[in-house]
C-alpha cells in the first residue's frame, strides 16, 4: 500500500499535470519498489516516480 505522504504527493502531482491540461495515461502503484509511477502528456512523455517519503521527480531514461 502507499503510504499517506505518497498519497498526498501523489494527488499534488496529479493536480498540477490536471492544471497544466496534461493528460494521465497510466497510474501504477509497484509493490515490490513501493513507487508509483506516473505516465502523462500529450505525448506520453511525462514520466513520474512518487517516492515512499512523498518526493516525487521526473524519471530520465538515458539514450
Amino acid at each position: 500500500m502507499p503510504t499517506v505522504e505518497q498519497a498526498f504527493a501523489c494527488v499534488r502531482v496529479c493536480q498540477m499535470l490536471s492544471t497544466g491540461c496534461q493528460p494521465i495515461h497510466m497510474f501504477r502503484y509497484n509493490k515490490s519498489t513501493q513507487i508509483v509511477f506516473i505516465l502523462a502528456g500529450v505525448t506520453e512523455s511525462l514520466e513520474i516516480l512518487v517516492f515512499s517519503d512523498g518526493h516525487w521527480s521526473f524519471s530520465y531514461e538515458e539514450t
